[in-house]
């Protein structure tokens, strides 16, 4: 199955979202460890994420700093990383748990109506593919999104907005002028609107404190996605 959906549509508005903190959160370990798995799996490794401020990373980055701990050399790492990252999403798709429970304040009447509105939206997350689909899936809001830009695809998060921009474009979906948003709860996603000339709308349900990011000046500092209002991804 394609990564991008065939769609036709012109949409007026492309809104892009994080999700771990931002659409969902409280998820479990599992995530954490399906990676610990991938790397066990592969190389025989003993890994953990501990101490690693995984908040805003892209995965495979989270991998590499788990593999460099554990002892593995840059050839080990260069070479095992896309079989790691396979093997994780392999055990993620089998132990992921129902997420219906663990929503943001807001998610569902939110995409509710950025969909009634026609609305494009779309995924910037560091999560790798199969394990984000997965996620959403599991927390029944698969459906609002037709695709997304996941953290094998670039190095970085700013790499991640923009190829979730281009091909956006370059298919149609919307106008070269249409308004662009990204809403995400880490400094990161702040960082990576900016370096893509986009507005952004920061949230506080993740783990960043308030002050950090007011601090990089987001368009829009939300307590959650309750107070998301249409005109500020519309206009």
């Amino acid at each position: 199955m394609s990564l991008w959906c065939n769609i036709s549509v012109t949409h007026p508005a492309l809104v892009l979202f994080d999700i771990d903190g931002t659409l969902v959160r409280r998820a479990g370990p599992h995530h954490r460890e399906a990676l610990v798995y991938g790397v066990r799996r592969v190389t025989g490794l003993e890994s953990t994420t501990d101490g690693i401020p995984v908040q805003g990373m892209l995965d495979p980055d989270i991998l590499t700093v788990m593999l460099r701990r554990a002892g593995a050399s840059r050839g080990l790492i260069r070479q095992s990383m896309p079989e790691i990252m396979r093997a994780a999403e392999r055990h993620y798709l089998r132990v992921c748990p129902a997420l219906h429970t663990k929503h943001c304040p807001g998610v569902e009447p939110l995409l509710d109506r950025l969909t009634r509105r026609g609305l494009l939206l779309g995924l910037v997350t560091g999560n790798l593919t199969r394990i984000g689909w997965r996620k959403l899936e599991r927390a029944g809001l698969r459906r609002y999104f037709r695709f997304g830009a996941f953290g094998e695809m670039a190095k970085t998060r700013a790499g991640l907005a923009r190829l979730a921009i281009r091909e956006a474009r370059r298919r149609g979906w919307i106008a070269r002028e249409s308004p662009i948003t990204l809403v995400g709860d880490a400094p990161a996603d702040i960082l990576a609107a900016r370096a893509n000339h986009i507005r952004v709308i920061a949230v506080r349900t993740g783990i960043t404190p308030p002050e950090e990011l007011r601090a990089l000046a987001p368009d829009f500092l939300l307590g959650n996605l309750r107070h998301l209002r249409l005109r500020m991804v519309e206009q």
